[in-house]
């Protein structure tokens, strides 16, 4: 993309995402994702119903009667956009490619971090991981943030979730609030490796995809490619069984992926790409609430 083009995009980006988060993701937002981390305010006299756990034993000793730690919560967070960039993002058939979506989205949760003071990061991965942006605050990192969601060319077609998740786990020494967005296309198991990130993280899936993989339609003979084997053949989509074998495919596909969000204990969301994704993230929001 040339620089005035992609100037030119990322202000279409700016103005559309900071306009949703400022306006409808603010409140939600603060409330969904609001510091889980707990921070040594003061201490005072210990009142009845006070946890005992909770006393200061040196204060105490010094003033001859119990003393509680009062602590308060870590508003801050530090935000993670976990972005898969392999080269299936690059597919859509109705309104705009999967990885349209994914940049809009990302770009809206990076707004609404940064409108609530937290900071934010991002990990481009494929089946390698493709960048590393460390978290930072501030429009100019954010706009920079965009213009690699934007123009980022990866080195792989491929896709590897367990790479990405497990690179977040180590990476992160502190907790974070993650964001995964991908079309969760990967055949290898990547549960455990989930569940752990979520045990020292706060993960959320953020599945993009198109209504093609839901449905097939009924158009004749149709030329499809792999985007990330380069595996080419021809379908014959009039025929009922083949439309129907997929439908059921996607739908075996799409339980085994809900199944694995829930054993992971990870909240999740699935947007189409000819879908409203304000209605999506906002029923995330209100299902985390």
């Amino acid at each position: 993309m040339e620089t005035s083009e992609l100037l030119k995009r990322v202000r279409q980006i700016e103005i559309k995402t900071r306009g949703l988060s400022s306006n409808i993701f603010a409140g939600q937002y603060h409330s969904a994702f609001k510091g889980r981390g707990m921070a040594f305010s003061e201490v005072r006299e210990y009142q009845y119903g006070d946890d005992v756990r909770d006393i200061d034993w040196n204060v105490t000793a010094r003033f001859d009667k119990p003393f509680v730690k009062v602590f308060e919560e870590e508003r801050e967070l530090t935000v993670m956009l976990l972005v898969d960039v392999s080269n299936s993002l690059d597919f859509g058939t109705i309104q705009q490619l999967k990885k349209e979506m994914v940049t809009e989205i990302a770009a809206t949760i990076a707004f609404s971090a940064i409108q609530n003071n937290d900071k934010i990061g991002v990990i481009f991965f494929s089946d390698r991981i493709e960048k590393f942006i460390p978290p930072k605050k501030g429009r100019k990192h954010i706009l920079y943030i965009i213009r690699e969601l934007l123009d980022f060319k990866p080195e792989s077609q491929r896709t590897n979730l367990q790479c990405g998740i497990e690179y977040l786990t180590n990476v992160l020494k502190k907790r974070c609030t993650a964001f995964m967005l991908s079309d969760f296309i990967d055949e290898r198991d990547f549960q455990n490796a989930l569940t752990i990130a979520n045990r020292k993280h706060d993960v959320v899936a953020v599945q993009v995809y198109d209504r093609r993989m839901e449905e097939l339609p009924d158009v004749g003979l149709m030329h499809v490619r792999d985007a990330e084997t380069g595996h080419e053949q021809w379908i014959d989509t009039s025929s009922k069984a083949l439309r129907n074998a997929h439908h059921a495919w996607w739908k075996e596909k799409q339980q085994k992926l809900n199944d694995t969000f829930t054993h992971s204990n990870v909240d999740s969301v699935s947007v189409r790409t000819d879908q409203d994704y304000v209605k999506a993230l906002l029923n995330l929001f209100a299902k985390r609430n």
